[in-house]
């Protein structure tokens, strides 16, 4: 599956300069509503008013700017957000917006029909949908009528924050974020089975919010039987990422969950890891986190499953070679086999340090 091969004529490539800060608040404005939207791509949407006297003293160019997010299935895209927060102030206006807007029927109208109604002048678009019942259909729609639209402004911006959306769409199945948390010498636990806490309150709170950010978060049962774990967002309300009972993660189990555990009601799987994440990108799980334990991550490591590795380092020391290392099973059998990635960023979180590698290439 590729993008469009040819987004228009040059002229209708050239943005303009405010163009790269209004996606910038645009993403912003999408990431705020990420985990909440699946399987839909959490997008955001910047309208700036068109030209009259009531809108020169707001905003970039002086015209005021409505923002919009993509709702949880079944309520408007962001772009309809937007719109509706505008009202007639739209006309003429400039729309920028993270992904390409939808040109087809699905749980909602197109977009394009909206923004064509509202008097739309220019729509800005960060990158073009892979989604087959898209892919530049939607910037086709725009043009036929008349619109101008520019397409690429912060692509790579974009379309890493969009990597998870963008993974599903192509494969079927979900972007794969493999957290760990360890002491400097690589454990997960002490030999008696211990593990509370390695990292400090911030590291925890992260945590939280890598969950809030994912559909589903998934465990092995021998987690279940050894940690008693939850799962769920727990935030302050005040917390961008705060998410209600209504809004948590699926909780996902490989095997059986005693009775009472803390992490029930989950959906228990079993079998080949592939078809595990099969059925959940067919149920809609557009990134799911995995959280152990030490067998199920070497599982998924060991079958390059994983997207992104997150890793907590503590500066804490079990000292020895009896504690849990990261990953259970057999590992490389030498340097040349070694497993190499790249590391995204390095953030320092109270005492601790969060670590986000990807697969090199």
């Amino acid at each position: 599956m590729t993008d469009v091969a040819d987004p228009g004529p040059p002229a209708a490539r050239v943005s303009e300069p405010d163009d790269v800060a209004l996606m910038a608040e645009a993403v912003a404005v999408a990431e705020g509503v990420r985990g909440l939207t699946a399987p839909n791509p959490w997008v955001g949407a910047v309208l700036v008013a068109g030209p009259g006297p009531a809108n020169d003293r707001y905003g970039v160019g002086g015209r005021e700017r409505f923002v919009g997010a993509t709702a949880p299935p079944g309520g408007p895209h962001a772009e309809v957000e937007a719109l509706t927060r505008a009202g007639a102030r739209a006309r003429g206006g400039t729309l920028v917006v993270t992904l390409e807007p939808c040109a087809h029927h699905g749980r909602t109208p197109p977009c394009t029909e909206a923004i064509v109604a509202a008097g739309v002048r220019r729509v800005v678009v960060g990158m073009v949908d892979p989604d087959p019942l898209v892919q530049g259909r939607g910037i086709q729609a725009l043009r036929a009528a008349g619109v101008e639209v520019v397409v690429g402004v912060g692509r790579d911006q974009v379309a890493e924050q969009l990597a998870p959306y963008v993974t599903h769409r192509r494969t079927g199945r979900p972007w794969v974020v493999l957290k760990l948390a360890a002491t400097l010498d690589g454990r997960i636990a002490a030999p008696d089975g211990s593990s509370r806490w390695i990292t400090g309150p911030e590291a925890r709170a992260d945590v939280h919010r890598l969950r809030a950010t994912s559909d589903a978060v998934l465990v092995g049962a021998g987690t279940v039987r050894a940690d008693d774990p939850s799962l769920t967002v727990r935030l302050p309300p005040d917390d961008p990422n705060y998410r209600d009972d209504a809004s948590q993660p699926r909780r996902i189990v490989l095997g059986r969950a005693p009775a009472g555990a803390a992490v029930l009601p989950a959906t228990e799987l079993s079998g080949d890891l592939g078809v595990v994440l099969d059925r959940l990108g067919a149920e809609g799980v557009v990134q799911l986190l995995v959280e152990g334990g030490a067998h199920v991550a070497g599982d998924f490591h060991r079958q390059g499953l994983v997207d992104t590795y997150v890793l907590y380092l503590a500066p804490a020391l079990l000292g020895g070679d009896d504690g849990q290392a990261l990953f259970a099973g057999p590992g490389a059998r030498s340097m040349a086999d070694a497993w190499r990635g790249t590391v995204r960023s390095v953030t320092t979180l109270g005492s601790d340090i969060r670590v986000v590698v990807t697969p090199a290439g």
